[in-house]
């Protein structure tokens, strides 16, 4: 073979490589965008939700089957399917114990491949999950839990909380009423952190506002005779008698300060500021009518949230509590920002969530912020007379709103250490 001839026959074989690599690289450019179009992703498996909430103990009407339903009721409306793949969703009952609710999450995410935990309920078992959602990169979203700790120092680059916290308790109301002329507060106060937490910060707004804190007694949990307390509080001269306490211990306390006649001459306001849709239907308007609270939905509240309960009561028999709600909202603004970066990945989902404001029956144009709080409208309510209410589930007279940024706490005061001070 001459110089020539083997000359020609490398160039030849450099053409068909060439040929061939481009062959390659037009294929792979062909086969992404079908799969774009198709919406479908082989190498990721189903998108998985869970509910992690109380099914069996004293949270368990304000959250329980509801908020599992809530999560269902978002996953079909948003049609069921992720990249071409069913959502699945699992749910379990934490029994209010972090270590119960630690143990489930474990699972999930280590074995169940679990993307995102909503709900939660108990602060206890959100602080738990918290840690866990941090070392195996996922999110959780509280919607049920209501520690401001969530959003302060205890804060997490993949955590969110969707609903209440004690801060916002403990500061809508008081700061309003007191602005208003009731300086003078009598405080009735769960002997755990809970109450301990709602102490110190209603004692802060009211100080703030020039009014004083005339008496506070501390209960145990589940105390079933108030009498001695309520005597306290009606002889104390206060303009508001404040219930820091929840679930059996507020309807209990309530109920017996309705029986002993507190409030009855006009004299003193009564305040639940830990007061849920649970505890009004519990209690109902001629044993609950003129107390007041603040909350952050209301099932009537406007025409989006009326078509919404009446499809959750034709399938669950009750009216939608406000974590149900907020379940729906969690999970479905979770799902749009999964949809819209095309994967799970928690901190591309997270700043999606953040990028994008909340618009639903739920909260219209609600911000995400940084330290995880949903800055969401807050509204000031009152228990309806058995007069004014229409029946069932008729409970509550909107009588005011408070913007997010005012009703929570303020970034700057959070000590989150994700946020620069």
């Amino acid at each position: 073979m001459t110089m020539r001839e083997r000359l020609q026959r490398i160039r030849t074989k450099g053409a068909l490589r060439r040929l061939a690599l481009a062959t390659i690289a037009g294929a792979a450019m062909a086969a992404g965008p079908a799969m774009a179009q198709d919406g479908k992703q082989p190498d990721m498996p189903p998108l998985k939700i869970g509910v992690l909430t109380d099914m069996s103990g004293v949270l368990s009407s304000g959250l329980g089957a509801g908020s599992v339903d809530g999560a269902r009721m978002a996953i079909e409306d948003f049609g069921g399917k992720m990249f071409g793949k069913p959502i699945e969703l699992v749910f379990a009952d934490h029994q209010s114990k972090a270590d119960i609710g630690a143990g489930v999450a474990r699972r999930w995410f280590e074995q169940d491949n679990v993307s995102m935990i909503a709900d939660i309920g108990a602060s206890a078992v959100a602080l738990a999950v918290k840690e866990l959602v941090e070392s195996h990169k996922k999110i959780s979203i509280n919607v049920g839990a209501s520690s401001s700790d969530l959003t302060g120092k205890a804060c997490s680059p993949n955590t969110a909380q969707w609903s209440q916290d004690s801060y916002m308790w403990s500061n809508a109301l008081p700061k309003r009423l007191v602005a208003e002329g009731k300086k003078k507060w009598f405080l009735i106060v769960q002997d755990w952190a809970f109450g301990h937490a709602m102490q110190r910060d209603v004692t802060r707004v009211v100080e703030a506002g020039g009014g004083t804190i005339v008496g506070a007694v501390r209960h145990p949990p589940g105390l079933q005779d108030y009498s001695s307390i309520l005597l306290q509080a009606q002889n104390s001269g206060a303009d508001a008698v404040a219930f820091l306490n929840a679930v059996s211990d507020l309807t209990n306390s309530v109920k017996q300060a309705k029986e002993f006649g507190l409030g009855a001459d006009g004299r003193q306001q009564l305040v639940a500021l830990a007061f849920l849709l649970t505890d009004a239907h519990g209690l109902g308007p001629a044993m609950a009518q003129g107390i007041q609270f603040s909350s952050v939905w209301y099932w009537d509240m406007n025409p989006e949230a009326r078509k919404f309960s009446e499809r959750f009561m034709t399938r669950n028999k009750s009216m939608p509590h406000e974590a149900h709600a907020g379940v729906y909202s969690a999970v479905t603004h979770y799902l749009k920002a999964v949809q819209a970066v095309g994967s799970t990945d928690p901190a591309k989902v997270m700043a999606e969530m953040r990028r994008n404001p909340v618009k639903d029956f739920y909260q219209d144009n609600a911000r995400l912020r940084e330290d995880g709080r949903l800055l969401r409208k807050v509204y000031l309510a009152r228990m309806k007379t058995p007069e004014a209410s229409k029946g069932p589930w008729d409970y509550y007279e909107i009588t005011g709103e408070i913007p997010g940024e005012q009703a929570f706490r303020p970034l700057s005061d959070g000590a989150c250490p994700l946020v620069k001070q």
